[in-house]
């Protein structure tokens, strides 16, 4: 598994969810159709509102027929090191649901939150199953990127996942390099409040 020293967390917080991060390095080494799948299929596990199950996932592994489509979506800066990941992941979610108060199918207002909970836990699946993750929105085109998914109006595109082995650091561009580790977090005490919101408002 990806390793990422230097955190400090509470010692009750699960290690798993402390040492995976989204390293850029990656080997050439493929992974299985079943395998992906099996990483996969922990985001249908996530919760939903009204468990719409919002979430769809679509895949390319490298070397297959469908990769150089789903790599092409990228923006160049990500395309220069999710070349080598061993598969990519679309994430998309359903922007409409139908409620158990009403036949009618309505707007969804969690359908993003929802699918990023799908998300995380397809990254923390990765992590268990010793493989790297790294989740991006940077595509060059999000309109070019939902038509190419062939995606219907009422979804949208939320998020791409590089999966592939960890490979040194060195392997990447410089300026890619230096980049290319584990990042931190802003203290516990910035972002919880016993309360009501308590942040003093930016000037």
């Amino acid at each position: 598994m990806t390793e990422a020293p230097n955190r400090e967390a509470s010692s009750s917080v699960m290690k798993m969810i402390v040492n995976r991060w989204s390293p850029r390095a990656f080997t050439d080494e493929t992974i299985s159709d079943a395998a992906l799948r099996e990483v996969i299929e922990a985001g249908r596990w996530a919760p939903s509102q009204y468990n719409s199950q919002p979430w769809r996932f679509m895949y390319a592994r490298r070397g297959t027929e469908n990769w150089d489509q789903f790599l092409s979506w990228l923006k160049p800066v990500n395309q220069r090191w999710a070349k080598s990941s061993a598969a990519l992941v679309y994430i998309a979610s359903r922007t409409t649901m139908i409620p158990r108060t009403t036949p009618d199918r309505v707007f969804s207002r969690t359908h993003s939150y929802d699918a990023g909970a799908a998300a995380m836990l397809v990254l923390l699946q990765a992590h268990h199953m010793g493989w790297a993750a790294h989740t991006m929105s940077g595509v060059s085109d999000v309109d070019l990127t939902h038509a190419g998914l062939r995606l219907p109006v009422d979804y949208a595109f939320e998020t791409v996942i590089a999966i592939g082995k960890q490979a040194p650091a060195e392997t990447l561009p410089e300026d890619l390099r230096v980049r290319e580790v584990p990042s931190q977090r802003v203290p516990v005490d910035q972002i919880v409040f016993d309360g009501t919101f308590a942040e003093p408002l930016e000037s």
